[in-house]
């Protein structure tokens, strides 16, 4: 039988409260059950371990050797449970511990790495594990505490919290744009080289939205790849036009290598960068302070925008 089963609980909380009282009517008022109740048990837990534990008069109850040894026993196992609880107690409001976090490559190392880095130094009583890959993560399935993701959630087992707004727009090189000329409606860029992102869920189509306006292209170029990075520095280099996040591309567009194409007009107007975690993992103190962690560092903003 499991030690803690709940009848076995209840005939060994029985023990030590008639232990404690004196008699089954105390001990009932303490444990809130009727004399009758606490007697059956008592009896069950005599003929379950086949010995006398108690000998009981109409005046007094008297334990005996073996019932003694017994509620020495169980009291020992309750202060070690006890101590056990309050550790646990302790560890929760504690940062420490092992944090496994899965976060998107590109972004990841360009934004994440160095407030992880802080974090890290921190907290030094937490053993972070990263994993950036730009592939689709089952945080369930694969035992991560927590994500960064782009974009929009649809996975309902997942709790998540919002850090920002992702905006995805268009950009390119001030020499391309002076060989091939701007477009002004999105409908111009099929006559335009597109650096096309083959991990775009709508791939091979930008979805272009302006306020209430919603226009459909199908983009093509002469690069494509799942690497925004690579795509970034081809648009660097006057390859063509680029449709990416802007933390992809705010540190060119501030120093003047790229510039908006098509200002008024976004990808994915709905989406976000957001934290999430599984449903049915507890929120340890480990995991909480690195939410409040980044939190912190989005409240006034996306950094890229700052």
């Amino acid at each position: 039988m499991d030690a803690f089963a709940s009848r076995r609980a209840d005939e060994l909380a029985t023990l030590l409260a008639l232990h404690e009282q004196g008699s089954f009517a105390a001990a009932g008022r303490q444990l809130e059950r009727h004399p009758t109740v606490l007697s059956k048990r008592l009896s069950a837990l005599e003929a379950r371990l086949g010995i006398r534990l108690v000998e009981r008069s109409t005046r007094q109850l008297r334990f005996t050797d073996e019932g003694e040894r017994l509620v020495a026993k169980v009291r020992e196992a309750n202060r070690l449970i006890a101590e056990a609880e309050q550790e646990a107690a302790e560890g929760a409001a504690t940062v420490r511990g092992r944090l496994r976090l899965a976060l998107p490559a590109a972004m990841g190392r360009r934004w994440l790495s160095g407030m992880l880095a802080d974090f890290v130094l921190a907290y030094p009583q937490v053993t972070v594990e990263a994993e950036y890959a730009d592939r689709f993560v089952d945080l369930i399935g694969e035992g991560f505490d927590a994500a960064i993701r782009i974009g929009e959630l649809v996975d309902n087992r997942l709790v998540a919290r919002k850090l920002c707004d992702h905006r995805r727009i268009l950009c390119a090189s001030p020499e391309y744009l002076a060989r091939h000329g701007v477009p002004v409606q999105p409908e111009q860029l099929n006559d335009h080289n597109c650096l096309c992102f083959s991990g775009l869920r709508s791939f091979p189509e930008w979805r272009l939205m302006s306020g209430e306006r919603q226009v459909n292209v199908k983009v093509a170029g002469s690069l494509r790849s799942n690497d925004n990075e690579a795509l970034l520095e081809a648009a660097r280099r006057g390859v063509g036009i680029l449709a990416g996040g802007d933390w992809l591309m705010g540190e060119d567009l501030a120093s003047g290598r790229l510039v908006r194409v098509l200002p008024q007009w976004q990808l994915d107007v709905a989406a976000g960068i957001y934290l999430v975690r599984p449903t049915a993992r507890l929120n340890t103190a480990a995991l909480g302070a690195f939410k409040a962690w980044l939190e912190d560092r989005f409240r006034a903003g996306a950094p890229w925008r700052s």
